[in-house]
């Protein structure tokens, strides 16, 4: 497999096509084969994985996966790499490219059609205006994910491990450990990508639970316990829930707090996700016998 990583191979392909950077699309593309070797390697990919990648750019990660996987999926947005991927991968027959916007995509029907329903593993350099939608999207569609490897804006990715009581700590890291495991195994430095980001990046592995971190009654009203909390960190848990959009009786608040044994004077970012989830199973409880 030759070289397309190189700052030299990369400038030369974008003279080619005429291609430039779109800034509104967060294309920064890798260009450090060890860096693409390792996320192949953390990602844990096999001849029997089927894997979906977003946002290939030239595929110079793209054939690293192609290199370890059965299959790939490579969904790319921008229509002006198309042509690019179609020559950089040219020698690969287990690689479908697909020009489309992986938000609007009914990924449901994408399995089905092009794995025959098996689970898949996700790997992709996220652009960063577009993180945590494409995350949760995986996550809250109840994807047959086996695994997602993502190279994220570091600070992102710290959030999304952060434990209670730590400044990172907050509803992305609630979201992300109820449907997964995630793990910080690799920390990026911006000079391994051309154009160079102004922030540090991680590859972080989110290993999909076969069922939630915590059993919830309501899932609406888990989440929304949960944005109402951290929509006002300064406040305790009883007058952030009480002026949030869910505007909850503060009696009715004081009465579950006290059943849940959490006291109403901590703040939202001290709970941990067992004690949203015992907040909001005995909040709908309540709620269903008043």
């Amino acid at each position: 497999m030759d070289n397309i990583s190189s700052p030299k191979k990369v400038k030369e392909i974008m003279d080619k096509y005429g291609f430039k950077f779109s800034k509104s699309l967060g294309q920064n593309f890798l260009i450090d084969q060890n860096i693409l070797r390792k996320i192949v390697e953390i990602a844990e990919i096999t001849k029997e994985d089927c894997v979906i990648e977003v946002g290939p750019g030239i595929g110079n990660l793209t054939r690293y996966i192609a290199e370890a996987a059965k299959s790939v999926v490579a969904i790319e947005i921008d229509k002006a790499l198309v042509p690019v991927l179609k020559e950089t991968l040219r020698e690969y027959s287990n690689i479908e490219i697909i020009n489309e916007d992986i938000l609007k995509i009914d990924l449901h029907k994408l399995i089905e059609e092009k794995f025959r329903n098996r689970t898949v593993k996700v790997v992709a350099n996220l652009p960063y205006y577009a993180t945590t939608p494409i995350i949760m999207k995986f996550l809250e569609e109840k994807i047959p994910v086996e695994s997602l490897t993502l190279m994220v804006q570091k600070e992102v990715a710290q959030r999304m491990q952060a434990k209670p009581g730590t400044k990172d700590y907050g509803s992305l890291s609630i979201a992300v450990q109820y449907y997964s495991n995630p793990n910080i195994l690799l920390r990026v430095p911006p000079t391994v990508f051309i154009p160079r980001p102004n922030v540090e990046s991680a590859v972080v592995k989110l290993e999909v639970l076969k069922e939630p971190g915590v059993h919830v009654q309501r899932e609406d009203l888990f989440f929304a316990l949960i944005k109402d909390a951290f929509g006002k960190r300064r406040k305790t848990i009883l007058n952030a829930l009480n002026t949030g959009d869910l505007k909850l009786d503060r009696d009715l608040l004081k009465r579950v707090l006290d059943k849940s044994g959490i006291k109403e004077n901590r703040r939202g970012e001290t709970l941990t996700i067992e004690e949203y989830a015992f907040l909001a199973n005995n909040l709908a409880e309540i709620h269903n016998n008043l």
